[in-house]
């Protein structure tokens, strides 16, 4: 396996989120949906807990394995894919589908700093796996909230769904990697700022394509004639292994304490008080409760829920 190698981000954020995530996926999309069919049980938790009824969006859908859950209550809430890849796009808008039987889910082409939604049009959110591939701090941070400009609003996570009810589920990987994990992530030795004292990793975590997604002259594997040479086929297997591609994806591996750092950051600028709702002083304030964080399986998350007492 090649090793994840950490990075040193010196151009544009948004220039190399173009390089090294946008692209990438788009390239990979085909061999990485493969890959991705399992949900998480916290994740699968949180959407079976909905009621009926309700809409959400799932920020960065990739292949649209969460489109069709909960499992046990299919249809009884309708959730939006948004994704930056047509490619995976094309595969979550059939997510779900069995032979003979094919669904169509909604799902929508866009980016999830992009100026997308109205405010409060959803009753959850869901960021899977997708705010650790925004180069900054203050990239991943607007994606919780929402940046106000002259020009225009741009409404994320916190600000995409109800004010009353909404509920948040965020996802990212994890800086400790459980005994299962086929990453070994590298420590810079970084110990954040003032403003930020918990600071993950930036890295590039390689993505191979498999022998049979991959054409290298023209040739595969499996087409290998039954009369080759031990030595003739030793040398396709070589060709095909020194010319299968390896695509260098980028992450911000968080560390402990950084989504919760990220996340009342993000809420306390947007002039929300954190905490229960018991815990406003004065009617109509607004605030989010942080319901549950932990670690699971090398991904760190925190799930919300908006509040107007």
């Amino acid at each position: 396996m090649k090793p994840v190698k950490s990075v040193t981000i010196v151009d544009d954020p948004q220039v190399h989120e173009d390089q090294h995530v946008h692209a990438v996926y788009d390239q990979i999309a085909s061999h990485f949906s493969s890959t991705r069919y399992k949900p998480w049980p916290i994740i699968a938790t949180f959407l079976a807990d909905l009621p009926t009824g309700w809409i959400g969006l799932d920020s960065g859908t990739g292949n649209g394995k969460y489109l069709p859950l909960p499992a046990n209550r299919r249809s009884s809430v309708l959730t939006i894919g948004l994704d930056r890849s047509r490619n995976l796009l094309q595969i979550a808008q059939h997510a779900g589908s069995e032979p003979g039987y094919l669904i169509t889910r909604e799902v929508v082409w866009g980016d999830v700093l992009g100026d997308v939604w109205r405010s409060g049009v959803f009753d959850y959110a869901m960021s899977i796996a997708t705010i650790h591939h925004l180069a900054s701090h203050d990239r991943r941070k607007i994606a919780v909230q929402v940046s106000t400009t002259l020009v225009h609003q741009q409404k994320r996570l916190l600000q995409a769904v109800s004010p009353v009810h909404g509920r948040v589920m965020i996802y990212v990987w994890a800086i400790e990697q459980d005994e299962l994990s086929k990453r070994s992530i590298p420590a810079s030795g970084t110990d954040g700022s003032d403003s930020y004292p918990m600071t993950g990793e930036d890295v590039f975590v390689p993505w191979v394509m498999s022998q049979n997604q991959h054409t290298a002259k023209g040739k595969f594997k499996n087409d290998i004639p039954p009369s080759a040479t031990s030595k003739e086929v030793t040398s396709v297997v070589q060709t095909l292994a020194l010319e299968t591609p390896v695509y260098n994806r980028y992450y911000h591996m968080f560390a402990k304490g950084e989504l919760k750092q990220l996340t009342v950051q993000a809420a306390e600028e947007l002039g929300l008080m954190v905490g229960p709702r018991e815990s406003a002083n004065a009617k109509g304030c607004r605030g989010v409760e942080i319901i549950q964080e932990g670690w699971e399986r090398s991904n760190y998350y925190v799930e919300l829920r908006r509040w107007i007492s």
